[in-house]
């Protein structure tokens, strides 16, 4: 009789203030507040960690989003909020959103390095390679560099990074009294980098952060993106209708193969937002609630953004221009354009009815339901070959997260998916991956 253990979903956390969809701080029970209110992310964080969630994970851009006018603008820094939440918590994995672009590798590797320290082992990188032309303007930039270019920076920049997190050996440390010898020399390595990129000369001032590297995780899904992932993502944040999710599945892994890596040691999780009610009429009034307190400007600014031109080109009662569905070639997020142009061609929206559709989740797949049809959705993807996983983008926050974890998971753990309790102490462990080997040790 075989004792093999059932394959078992992966569930992050994806926190945004008081939640995804853009008019969650208008909610009666909402705190609009909520992006700088250190307990409603500490509350947060521990509700995810009771529910035992994989990780929880924070986007983040060097940038205003958008001009404040109709969603708040801001937030604090991911790492510095992830060090407060890894000693409000003990298991759940914390993941940050970090630009390769505006970053300089020995800096971000040594923060990154001290966070996974604090935190026992839980820290991750959600490595961005920022789309934004506002972006760039922050840092003295009159155009950002295009697309292929930021990920060759990128891509130099693990190589970088991951150099200086392998700069100490294990045994570099003797920490002998009697002798007064505190390290081995021997055991800390210069890495001598010189790339088109960077010229960097180590090693880190940092002891290798217990994973080894921090979970690596990438949210790109552009062929440049793909290729990125392919040859470093340990996990991967993506944005999918079920038939786009089932074939960047595979097209995912099979770059994986290519690039000499185990398919199975990169975790694909699409998001998803969940409008969850006892009955599907509930459902349905719920998601009804959140799209009566929209702006619409908002909207049309967010979709003009992604376009990179201006709302006065759309029409909320038109289909999208014609030069929008001639997919224009763009600097910024080239997926996420494309998934919005497949969604409106598909479901033959206007400009009203898909701004309504992207307010919950900015493309990514929204469900409505019963806490079990929630529950059949997850599995239908997670066994059909579309996710390993999912990332939960509650539309309210704390509410929706705490709907699912209270609703859906019981379900999802009585069909053997999901765990208990945890069994692992470090985000790797979560996730079954291995501490990568260290390239100067041996």
């Amino acid at each position: 009789m075989s004792t093999e253990r059932r394959r078992q979903l992966h569930l992050n956390a994806f926190l945004m203030e008081a939640g995804h969809h853009e008019a969650a701080w208008r909610l009666p029970h909402s705190n609009p507040r909520a992006d700088f209110d250190l307990r409603h992310w500490i509350e947060l964080a521990q509700l995810a960690e009771s529910a035992k969630f994989d990780s929880l994970f924070l986007a983040d851009g060097p940038a205003l989003i958008g001009t404040g006018e109709f969603r708040p603008p801001g937030q604090l820094e991911p790492l510095t909020l992830l060090t407060v939440l890894s000693q409000a918590t003990s298991r759940i994995g914390l993941i940050a959103t970090v630009s390769s672009t505006y970053n300089e590798p020995y800096n971000l590797a040594r923060r990154l390095a001290s966070v996974d320290h604090v935190s026992g082992g839980r820290a991750g990188w959600n490595i961005v390679t920022s789309a934004g032309a506002d972006e760039a303007a922050n840092f003295g930039l009159d155009n950002r560099p295009d697309h292929a270019e930021r990920y060759a920076r990128a891509d130099e920049f693990l190589k970088v990074a991951k150099a200086l997190w392998d700069s100490w050996e294990s045994e570099a440390v003797v920490a002998d009294r009697s002798t007064g010898r505190y390290a081995d020399p021997e055991r800390l390595h210069r890495i001598g980098h010189q790339g088109r990129h960077f010229k960097v000369a180590g090693p880190l001032n940092v002891e290798r952060p217990p994973q080894g590297y921090p979970l690596l995780v990438q949210a790109g899904s552009s062929e440049d993106g793909k290729d990125f992932a392919a040859r470093h993502a340990e996990a991967i944040f993506t944005a999918h209708t079920y038939e786009r999710a089932s074939a960047f599945y595979a097209d995912i892994k099979t770059r994986a193969v290519s690039a000499g890596r185990d398919p199975d040691g990169v975790i694909v999780l699409p998001g998803i937002v969940p409008y969850i009610g006892s009955t599907e009429a509930e459902a349905r009034a719920l998601a009804r609630q959140f799209d009566e307190l929209r702006v619409p400007e908002y909207g049309l600014r967010q979709l003009a953004a992604v376009f990179e031109t201006e709302p006065s080109v759309f029409q909320l009662d038109e289909p999208l221009p014609d030069f929008i569905l001639a997919r224009p070639k763009l600097e910024g997020t080239q997926s996420r354009s494309d998934l919005i142009i497949d969604l409106a061609v598909r479901e033959r929206l206007t400009v009203r009815q898909l701004i309504s559709r992207l307010g919950g989740g900015r493309g990514h797949f929204e469900f409505v339901g019963t806490p079990e049809q929630v529950a059949d959705t997850i599995i239908a993807w997670f066994e059909g070959g579309a996710a390993d996983g999912f990332n939960i983008m509650a539309p309210a926050l704390p509410s929706g997260l705490a709907a699912f974890a209270e609703h859906v998971l019981p379900i999802l753990r009585g069909k053997g998916l999901f765990r208990e309790e945890y069994e692992g102490t470090t985000l790797r462990e979560h996730y079954g991956l291995p501490v990568p080997a260290n390239q100067f040790h041996g």
